[in-house]
């Protein structure tokens, strides 16, 4: 039994209309920042490209330093990762390689590799989202020249 001088205590919670007002808001908020957001992960997959295409050429350079030259067209990107056993051969390979694996682009197809380059000493690229050379936007190769 309580005590008359205890203030008697009341369990408050939210009302329905207090929730719907919440609610309201959420869902208002949602529609102004989901199409904000929708388009991020095509500039993610654009900025890891960069990103692979950035290192591809670090390797590429540690391996001209340590063999004098690049790897030929037909050696490709491939001798960053597994020593060559054809063409020129190179004659100071580091053993363990440039790159522990050569990444695949974000869109799931290979870097591409020219040397001589179209665009500089060589040039590594992606085709882009489209997979296809040129293109604007996302679609846009993605290369060393950048």
């Amino acid at each position: 039994m309580p005590r008359p001088s205890e203030p008697t205590r009341r369990f408050q919670g939210f009302t329905l209309i207090e929730l719907l007002v919440v609610i309201t808001i959420i869902g208002i908020l949602a529609a102004l920042i989901v199409p904000r957001i929708m388009d991020r992960p095509d500039q993610a997959r654009a900025t890891a490209a960069r990103a692979d295409v950035n290192a591809i050429m670090g390797a590429l350079k540690l391996y001209k330093l340590d063999n004098g030259t690049y790897p030929t067209n037909e050696q490709g990107l491939l001798a960053l990762v597994k020593k060559p056993d054809r063409g020129d051969i190179p004659r100071n390979w580091k053993p363990g390689g440039y790159l522990e694996k050569l990444p695949s682009d974000p869109w799931g197809s290979d870097y591409q590799y020219i040397n001589p380059g179209i665009r500089g000493e060589v040039d590594v690229f992606s085709l882009g989202a489209d997979r296809k050379p040129g293109g604007e936007g996302f679609d846009a190769d993605v290369g060393s020249w950048q």
